[in-house]
C-alpha cells in the first residue's frame, strides 16, 4: 500500500470499513453512484473536529443537493463514532479505520503527534476532483467543499 499522497485525478483507494452501527462499508458500492466527499480528522469530540463535523453537519442538505455523500473516518473505535455522532447529530456516517490504514493508502500526514485533518471529494468516476488541507481549520472544509461544488459541474 502507497503512502504517497494522493493528488487531484488519481483514483479513489478502495477501502472497506465498520461505520457507527457496526455495518460494513465499502467504497466500491457507492464509486459511479454518488459523489463521496471523504474528510479524515483526528479525535472524536476534540474542539476543532467537533467544529468540523458539525460544519458538515449544516450544511448536509447542500450535499445532498449537489449529489454527494458525506463520510467522517478517523481511527476511533465504533462505539465511539456512536456516541459522537448522537452527541452532534451527525446525519452521515462514520467510518472506523483502525490503524489508520486507509487514512495512510490516502498519503495524509501526521501532525505533530496526531493524524492530519484532510478532506477529498472522489467524482462519479471514483478520481479525486478536489483535496482541502487545513488542520486548525476544521469549519473550513465543508466551506471549502461547497465552494468547489459551486464552481464546477462534478460528474
Amino acid at each position: 500500500m502507497k503512502n504517497e499522497t494522493i493528488e487531484i485525478g488519481d483514483k479513489v483507494p478502495a477501502f472497506i470499513l465498520k461505520d457507527q452501527d457496526g455495518n460494513t462499508f465499502s467504497s466500491a458500492d457507492y464509486v459511479g453512484k454518488k459523489k463521496m466527499v471523504i474528510y479524515f480528522y483526528p479525535k472524536n469530540e476534540s474542539g476543532v473536529c467537533t467544529k468540523e463535523a458539525c460544519a458538515f453537519r449544516d450544511s448536509y442538505a447542500d450535499y445532498q443537493d449537489a449529489g454527494a455523500m458525506v463520510i467522517g473516518i478517523n481511527s476511533g473505535s465504533v462505539e465511539s463514532h456512536k456516541a459522537f455522532q448522537q452527541h452532534h447529530r451527525l446525519p452521515f456516517n462514520l467510518l472506523s479505520d483502525p490503524g489508520n490504514i486507509v487514512l495512510k493508502s490516502f498519503g495524509i500526514k501526521n501532525v505533530l503527534f496526531l493524524t492530519g485533518r484532510e478532506t477529498f471529494v472522489v467524482d462519479l468516476n471514483g478520481a479525486i476532483a478536489f483535496k482541502f488541507r487545513g488542520f486548525l481549520n476544521g469549519h473550513a472544509h465543508s466551506q471549502k467543499v461547497l465552494e468547489f461544488f459551486d464552481l464546477s459541474d462534478v460528474k
